[in-house]
């Protein structure tokens, strides 16, 4: 059943997208996991254009749908995605670093765009579900890259220690110099270790907008490791395309909940 777009509700804990979008995350068998973060799919229904918010990870994705199949590097910022009518894709998210070996080029040459897949990969898969995509991969997969595994550990690491906010404190961390972190994340990640190191803390601020509860900014900014409010701010709005307090907003109970 068609149903309209409507605006962005983030009053309403985001429940607009739930009544004309779904989603759903599978987790890729255990000889790819070392490759594949997830696969997701997603589906929409819109009788007017929707303008959606996309806040980037530091993933490479393989998408299948809308009659193209593509590789997309990681963007270095928010964009907006406008879905209309009826629409399915089913993807491929890599993990960070696991790329390079399908690219044979480093990654940072993809970021912030997008190229077909048959430029990089062999046939297609003979459908658009999970087991038939990994049919794929496995006549894809590429010879094992040390280096990669190393990259994909270290943005391992950044997500699980919220220690890791400066490059310096990172690199001490790997027992590597800052210039050779780098050279290891424009090859192999795409975007550098600042960056890495920024959207993971940033994950941590939505979280705590999801927790709910007053959020007193300017000690969460020195929290993440920020100089001060201002740099915060700015990095939040260039990552999520909206200042923190507008961004919590979406947390907010619906009136008269």
């Amino acid at each position: 059943m068609r149903v309209g777009a409507g605006r962005d509700r983030r009053d309403e804990r985001e429940l607009a997208w739930h009544r004309h979008q779904r989603h759903e995350f599978h987790q890729p068998s255990p000889d790819l996991a070392a490759h594949v973060a997830r696969y997701w799919v997603v589906e929409w229904d819109y009788d007017r254009p929707y303008r959606q918010l996309v806040v980037p990870y530091p993933n490479v994705h393989v998408t299948f749908g809308d009659g193209a199949a593509e590789a997309h590097g990681v963007s270095s910022g928010h964009v907006f995605k406008q879905l209309d009518g009826t629409g399915r894709v089913f993807g491929i998210a890599f993990r960070p670093g696991a790329f390079r070996p399908f690219l044979k080029a480093p990654v940072q040459s993809l970021t912030d765009r997008s190229v077909p897949v048959s430029s990089l990969f062999t046939g297609l898969p003979e459908g658009d579900d999970v087991a038939a995509v990994e049919d794929w991969l496995r006549r894809n997969l590429p010879e094992p890259d040390p280096a990669a595994r190393t990259a994909t550990e270290v943005v391992d690491l950044i997500v699980d220690d919220p220690r890791m906010t400066r490059v310096d404190v990172l690199a001490d961390e790997v027992g590597t110099s800052v210039r050779r972190l780098q050279r290891l994340f424009a090859e192999h990640v795409g975007v550098g270790p600042k960056w890495v190191i920024r959207r993971y803390r940033l994950r941590e601020v939505t979280a705590r907008m999801e927790a709910g509860g007053r959020i007193d900014w300017a000690v969460l900014a020195a929290d993440l490791g920020y100089a001060d409010q201002p740099h915060f701010v700015r990095d939040f709005t260039a990552m999520f395309g909206e200042t923190p307090t507008r961004y919590a907003e979406r947390y907010s109970p619906p009136d008269g909940a």
